[in-house]
């Protein structure tokens, strides 16, 4: 699996996806409601009504030391490796159904793999490093269950992808072997906003743009840390050693530089990646799965890259 950089769609965005994207821009832009739900104080007391099991599926909790594991599991598994999930939010937000929706795609798309989510401590009542230490915990849940590094493959969309990233950073720093493979969506790499995507896209970015109160400017997960730190900023580390990865993105997005960065940085250390930038898509625009062609399509790569990757 070559590097590539692609721009799906040449010709421009789907009409679904242009109204799904002026739907958000127009939602979040107005009154309070709207911006409480850019800047993520809405996700942050979001109350969803009791997730409903699929048909065919068993979802065990486990209450972890200080955190809750969500495991995945289909009547027709596939036991020979195993997804580690971990969720989106800006650091502020926590497990919410969207993401076990995303589970059980993953579990189709990998033919029955096993999906573990990490239900991660968040900010302001936890910042750093506590979100990376659950997933730390949820990483080694599996290693000591008996599953090895090259059976377990991670997936993260926006602070999540960025997670993901991190725990791989730390997992090289212990001299310990990582994981086969790694999905970020959308992934928040670098705090520090230094990309040129941040000021190219701020006027279009639906979900993060024309405002300086939102999740992408929140400081409580960081606190008094620095901002550079690959823990955090995942971008500004070695990536020399890490797994092929599958990195997917919109155009429309502040956040694109951060994919940016990180593809070119892990091409120039030697690891395979895929890179697909998704023209006129908004941040996790996968959150719509089967309603966009784009989602459609960038779910459709998910599934080929688990095939490359078994």
């Amino acid at each position: 699996m070559k590097y590539k950089h692609l721009i799906t769609n040449p010709n421009g965005v789907s009409k679904q996806g242009l109204i799904m994207r002026e739907t958000i821009a127009r939602f979040t832009a107005e009154g309070v409601f709207g911006q409480s739900v850019k800047s993520g104080d809405f996700r942050k007391h979001m109350v969803e009504r009791p997730w409903k099991v699929p048909e065919g599926y068993t979802l065990d909790v486990i209450h972890g030391r200080n955190c809750k594991l969500e495991l995945l599991q289909s009547a027709q598994r596939d036991d020979s490796r195993i997804l580690l999930q971990l969720h989106g939010g800006g650091y502020v937000g926590a497990m919410r159904n969207v993401y076990r929706k995303f589970a059980v795609r993953y579990n189709e798309l990998g033919k029955g793999m096993d999906v573990l989510t990490v239900d991660y401590r968040v900010a302001p009542e936890y910042p750093f490093p506590a979100a990376l230490e659950d997933s730390i915990y949820a990483y080694n849940w599996l290693i000591n269950r008996g599953w090895h590094s090259n059976e377990i493959l991670l997936a993260g969309d926006s602070a999540g992808g960025g997670l993901a990233m991190a725990l791989c950073h730390y997992l090289k720093k212990q001299n310990r072997e990582l994981p086969a493979g790694l999905i970020a969506m959308s992934p928040w790499t670098d705090m520090t906003q230094s990309g040129p995507s941040y000021e190219q896209n701020y006027h279009r970015d639906p979900n993060f743009g024309n405002s300086s109160n939102t999740l992408i400017n929140n400081k409580e997960y960081i606190g008094g840390n620095d901002p550079k730190n690959p823990f955090l900023s995942p971008a500004f580390g070695d990536f020399s050693g890490f797994p092929p990865m599958l990195i997917q993105v919109g155009s429309f997005e502040m956040l694109l530089s951060d994919s940016e960065i990180v593809a070119k940085k892990a091409k120039e250390a030697g690891v395979k990646v895929r890179l697909s930038v998704y023209e006129g898509m908004f941040h996790v625009f996968q959150m719509a799965l089967h309603r966009l062609p784009e989602s459609k399509k960038a779910w459709t790569e998910v599934g080929h890259f688990l095939d490359i990757m078994k």
